[in-house]
């Protein structure tokens, strides 16, 4: 069971493991969204595997945000697992569709103040770089609902760190989002 603080690597390292082997097993993708309450089978037939490549169509997504695209997904280390909309501090951050809150805190890191809404068993999407979180664990939430408002990024800018991920791998949400921020 993920705890609060705790990295993929700093798992791996603690069972002795290799954190690429615990992503591959729970097909997390690159492995850098994971968070508190989730369950990860540490080692085959070690505990049971969670459903994956669910074959569910994806949610009718809308953008989070208004806002320019400052980076897109895997232009830099920043946007490895998503997108980055520059906006104003305090702007409201809505979801992309909706879904279960599954976690609302500050404990992964690189993320600043983050949510993550699960849409079904294959969709989640995460929104890093918060001011104000206004949804908590277990919320339900409906597409365009205020979740947070926007904070500042690693470079001191007001930004949103978006992220859409299937089976837990980050795809790009260009490829998802309707064709232009409203």
């Amino acid at each position: 069971m993920v705890r609060e603080g705790d990295t993929l690597f700093g798992i791996a390292r603690r069972f002795g493991l290799d954190h690429r082997d615990i992503a591959r097993r729970n097909r997390l993708g690159d492995g850098t969204l994971i968070y508190p309450g989730q369950r990860l089978q540490l080692r085959p037939g070690a505990a049971p595997a969670p459903v994956g490549r669910v074959a569910t169509a994806p949610p009718a997504w809308r953008w989070p945000t208004r806002g320019r695209l400052v980076e897109g997904f895997g232009a830099s280390p920043r946007t490895a697992s998503g997108v980055l909309i520059a906006g104003r501090p305090g702007q409201d951050i809505v979801a992309a569709a909706g879904g279960e809150v599954v976690y609302a805190g500050s404990g992964l890191v690189g993320y600043g103040q983050l949510v993550i809404i699960r849409h079904d068993a294959a969709w989640l999407t995460a929104y890093g770089h918060n001011r104000e979180l206004l949804v908590g664990e277990g919320d339900r939430v409906g597409a365009g609902q205020r979740i947070a408002t926007m904070g500042e990024g690693a470079g001191r800018e007001a930004v949103l760190h978006f992220e859409i991920r299937r089976d837990g791998a980050p795809v790009d949400p260009l490829h998802e989002l309707p064709p232009a921020s409203p």
